[in-house]
């Protein structure tokens, strides 16, 4: 196992590596870097004063040599403009003779944000946090239920039951976020329609998270991603009921709950439980829709802010959790096998 471990840590940190990169280079086009000097300095800047802006700030390098000042593995660029010595790890008005030599992401510096003027870690934390109290209760609503709807659909398959869960699970999972969310929000919080049960915005939600103001994003996340996790268990459900030791298990006298739950289910969940690692990275970012239809302040909102105002260093950090979470998730996914199948062995 502490092998197996060491071996995806470092595939893991080869894949971080390579997907980092990938966004940085994409997010350092000569036209997006034209756009952050405009927006840093004037909108009616000639192309002689955009160069001389970007050649002064550090990005006239090579793309690796700028990548690796991001990373903290290459020491941070310096220029001398007039009297003044600026450099990427020199805050303004700082000594430049105290100022460290490196100044990436693996010293904790991540940049600053040009939309927001904070610190991109500061943002990515709080935002991170609000998207995971969202992930939580959608998890705590999607996954149960769903893995009921499937059971109780595989259990007896081609029955009324089966045909009317596999119905409704095809449903959910057919209705983007989007339409499900605006349909949800004009029957259940519009004064049109009269039932004004709940909050058609989850801006209050972010400090205090109520019944009211929350159960609508949550519930438009979850009807989406109950129905894959469904189908899977149902699916996953039938095929165990079919097997050889549940037939040797009837015959032997033993009920039907006890089957279920004591044979078939554990079993059954091997294929549902890949289904349910891969919406953490699917919440991470798939919430971008219903952050934004909600009003919802989380990473997905950030993400949409970052996206539209070229903000490459929020993008950045954003990118780079999102590539740890699917990372991780991955991780556990393939040790979770072993725990419920002792089967399986790891090579």
């Amino acid at each position: 196992m502490l092998l197996f471990l060491l071996k995806r840590i470092g595939t893991m940190l080869l894949t971080a590596l390579c997907l980092s990169f990938i966004v940085f280079f994409l997010t350092n086009q000569p036209p997006l870097l034209e756009k952050v000097a405009k927006y840093e300095g004037n909108s009616r800047m000639s192309d002689e004063e955009v160069a001389r802006y970007l050649e002064n700030n550090g990005f006239g390098q090579p793309m690796l040599v700028r990548y690796g000042e991001w990373l903290g593995v290459v020491p941070g660029w310096t220029r001398e403009v007039g009297d003044d010595i600026r450099g990427r790890c020199i805050p303004p008005g700082a000594d430049p003779a105290t100022a460290p030599e490196f100044c990436g992401v693996l010293q904790g510096d991540w940049g600053v944000s040009r939309v927001f003027r904070d610190d991109v870690s500061a943002i990515v934390g709080t935002r991170l946090y609000m998207t995971g109290k969202l992930m939580f209760w959608v998890m705590l609503l999607m996954v149960p239920a769903a893995l009921i709807i499937g059971v109780l659909a595989g259990m007896r398959e081609g029955s009324k039951t089966d045909r009317t869960l596999s119905t409704f699970s095809i449903a959910t999972t057919a209705t983007p976020e989007y339409v499900s969310g605006v349909i949800l929000i004009a029957v259940f919080a519009s004064s049109a329609v009269g039932l004004k049960w709940f909050k058609g915005t989850a801006t209050s939600a972010m400090d205090n998270a109520t019944f009211e103001n929350f159960f609508l994003p949550v519930l438009t996340i979850a009807l989406y991603g109950m129905g894959y996790i469904a189908r899977m268990t149902r699916a996953s459900m039938a095929e165990v009921m079919t097997a050889q030791y549940i037939r040797t298990a009837r015959l032997k006298g033993v009920t039907f709950r006890n089957i279920v739950l004591k044979h078939a289910l554990r079993n059954a969940l091997i294929a549902p439980f890949t289904v349910i690692m891969l919406q953490f990275p699917w919440l991470l970012n798939g919430v971008v829709i219903v952050e934004t239809l909600f009003n919802y302040k989380g990473l997905g909102w950030a993400l949409v802010q970052a996206a539209g105002n070229n903000d490459i260093d929020l993008l950045l950090g954003i990118s780079v959790v999102s590539v740890f979470v699917v990372l991780v998730t991955q991780l556990i996914s393939d040790i979770g096998y072993v725990y419920l199948n002792p089967r399986i062995r790891i090579s």
